[in-house]
């Protein structure tokens, strides 16, 4: 059953950018502070002149309502402009990893058929050849560019802070942005999603959960071209009137706890490699994290023992809250004071959960099948993937592709990825199971189990372990770690093999890339 709905009245024609900047200015709060980024800090309506000003700019340069506007930006005043600006102008604004090569942005362009892309000189010179053979592509807006030059367009010359925003006249159900999934098995999908999307999102996790509130500032280290990151440093604090920091560079635990130390966050929001090597980083001096009054979790399971760490050095709740990039934002998380380690807690409010067999029945408590989500901010479709779309948005339900499993009192425990988990002796194994159980020992900092056929064929488990500095390596250590699984769990979930590595594949967002580590 659905948590109760947000109250939300959006009517027919919605424009997300504009609302939240009336939204800002009804409330008063064009002054206040909106964003503090390491150069300089923004207000609410420094940033809302500057969007209108992109929109203006696009408007200008050929954009016309519903043509791709392809965003390459670090996490910056300039990308949130360019993120509302689009929208403004009745456009799609499409987000794009900035950590990519020239190939992967080559196939964005050319998915998209984005008509105009902004971005900084060092991706536009990387991309020079891609660029050129974009057949849709018309300029590109360079926000660190001298002057216009070929399809080069210079944002101080295009951007006029002073502009008026063109009257929104978009639907709400019509697109507003794209957003890429992870593409960790293959080429990205790009999950269509609606003007109405966010406030969905916005009311149900960011107020109804978080309660994310004006006097709030948040920081989050999932970047904004991710669903998870935009929503965090960009939909909610527009949505509520909250302050926000902006962190361009990768988010790695010595940057990340000099933007705690600097801008002292209220709500702060990583994934769970991050939690794990910032308690490294806190051990000694937790300092940076005492003005947090919260933390949250996504982009994949969070080990119980990483909560353990982290809420021990901190003495900061931090709540493990699975989403997707399809529905949009976090649709499952434990509520501030009532956290279970393990638990991904209950339905976010206005989202419904469904776990079922292989044969779409619905299952009873506690056992394990996998997850539907029905929720309004979930998106229209995949670009040009009638087959995806029709598999796994089936009507109002979006199969995750997740197995889990629903307690006695409610409670959802995410067990694994279905294509994370295999059989052993006949037994289905669940990778972040074994990965929870290595994670207790002190002598590992993260891990990642997969499966490997041994030399008849039969599979095991195998896993890849990242240790603690000082860690002794010897030949005794693979044995102890497997005696310290098997003091936890089934003797069939033991892994035969343990490698030792300095670090595992990662996603841009943290992901960890299972696939990659199976030979």
């Amino acid at each position: 059953m659905p948590a109760s709905p947000p109250d939300i009245d959006i009517p027919r024609r919605f424009n997300f950018a504009s609302a939240v900047i009336e939204r800002r200015r009804a409330a008063g709060d064009g002054a206040r502070l909106a964003y503090r980024c390491p150069e300089r800090t923004w207000t609410f309506d420094e940033l809302a002149g500057l969007a209108a000003g992109v929109s203006r700019a696009l408007i200008a340069l050929g954009v016309r309502r519903e043509n791709r506007v392809l965003i390459a930006l670090p996490d910056s005043a300039e990308f949130v402009a360019a993120f509302l600006g689009a929208q403004l102008a009745g456009a799609v604004a499409v987000p794009c990893n900035t950590f990519l090569g020239p190939q992967e942005y080559a196939y964005f362009l050319a998915e998209s058929r984005a008509t105009l892309m902004v971005t900084h000189t060092a991706i536009a010179q990387a991309l020079a050849p891609a660029i050129a053979a974009a057949r849709d592509l018309s300029a590109v807006l360079v926000v660190d560019a001298d002057a216009d030059t070929g399809l080069t367009r210079a944002w101080t010359q295009w951007v006029d802070p002073s502009a008026l925003a063109p009257p929104p006249d978009t639907h709400r159900d019509a697109p507003a942005f794209w957003l890429w999934t992870s593409g960790s098995t293959g080429q990205p999908k790009a999950a269509v999603h609606a003007h109405q999307d966010w406030p969905w999102c916005c009311e149900g996790f960011g107020v109804g959960v978080l309660q994310i509130a004006p006097d709030d500032h948040v920081f989050s280290a999932a970047k904004l071209f991710h669903a998870y990151g935009l929503g965090n440093g960009l939909a909610f604090p527009w949505w509520t009137g909250a302050s926000a920091s902006l962190l361009p560079d990768r988010p790695l635990p010595a940057s990340v706890a000099g933007v705690l130390t600097r801008d002292r966050p209220t709500v702060f929001m990583g994934v769970p490699t991050l939690y794990a090597a910032l308690v490294r980083t806190l051990a000694e001096d937790p300092g940076p994290a005492r003005s947090l009054r919260l933390a949250v979790s996504a982009g994949e399971s969070l080990p119980p023992e990483v909560y353990r760490r982290w809420r021990d050095v901190t003495g900061v709740e931090l709540l493990d809250a699975p989403g997707s990039t399809e529905v949009l934002h976090c649709y499952l998380s434990p509520r501030p004071g009532d956290v279970v380690p393990g638990s991904v807690g209950r339905p976010v409010p206005g989202y419904a959960m469904r776990i079922v067999d292989e044969h779409g029945h619905d299952v009873a408590p506690g056992v394990i099948g996998e997850l539907l989500v029905q929720g309004r901010s979930t998106a229209t479709a995949y670009w040009q993937r009638r087959d995806e779309t029709t598999a796994k948005m089936r009507g109002r339900w979006f199969a995750s592709g997740d197995q889990y499993r629903m307690d006695d009192e409610g409670r959802y425990w995410h067990i694994g990825r279905t294509d994370d988990m295999f059989k052993v002796s006949g037994e289905w194994v669940a990778a972040t199971e074994v990965e929870a159980a290595l994670a207790t020992h002190a002598a590992v900092v993260e891990c990642a189990v997969v499966p490997e056929p041994d030399e008849s064929g039969v599979l095991k488990p195998r896993a890849v372990v990242v240790l603690a500095a000082g860690t002794v390596v010897d030949a005794a250590l693979a044995d102890v770690l497997k005696s310290h699984v098997r003091g936890l769990l089934a003797g069939y979930k033991v892994p035969r093999t343990i490698d030792i590595a300095d670090e595992l594949p990662k996603t841009a967002t943290g992901k960890i890339q299972r696939f990659k580590l199976r030979r």
